[in-house]
């Protein structure tokens, strides 16, 4: 399948990744800490770990020799997913859990509390379902090129 939706989450939908993720981006890199935050079993997170190394997510780097310990750091590809996660974290304060939540991203500068929205980087514009439309490409199931305006 080429939807890239689907392909993602083949890489990071396993809910446990995403949640690693969000504890990598807020700082977290050992697996005790993920283990302690997350409440996450030794063997999951053992394999989620492997899984998002795997994916190019994170990257492992030995801290201590004896015993051996490896901490776990975000690659340029992993801090990728930021707005994603950010957006499901919006999301969530809004409709899920009425603004409640342990970390809130702030602006460095100023200390005020960001509220992220996804913009087009060409023109600024926040996205959203009344400024701009979806159109089907050749891809396209015929369902939704039959439903869709054309590229």
């Amino acid at each position: 399948m080429d939807c890239p939706i689907a392909r993602t989450l083949d890489t990071v939908g396993e809910w446990w990744s995403l949640l690693i993720v969000r504890d990598a981006l807020h700082g977290l890199s050992r697996f005790d800490e993920f283990q302690q935050s997350l409440g996450i079993s030794s063997n999951s997170l053992t394999r989620r770990l492997a899984e998002l190394c795997d994916a190019g997510l994170l990257t492992r780097h030995r801290y201590q020799e004896r015993p051996p310990r490896d901490e776990y750091r975000l690659t340029a590809r992993g801090r990728d997913l930021q707005p994603v996660v950010e957006a499901l974290a919006g999301w969530g304060r809004r409709h899920v859990t009425r603004g409640r939540g342990g970390v809130r991203l702030l602006d460095a500068a100023t200390g005020a509390t960001a509220d992220p929205v996804l913009v087009d980087r060409t023109t600024g514009k926040p996205v959203n379902t009344s400024d701009f439309r979806y159109v089907a490409t050749r891809s396209a199931s015929p369902v939704k090129r039959g439903k869709m305006p054309r590229s």
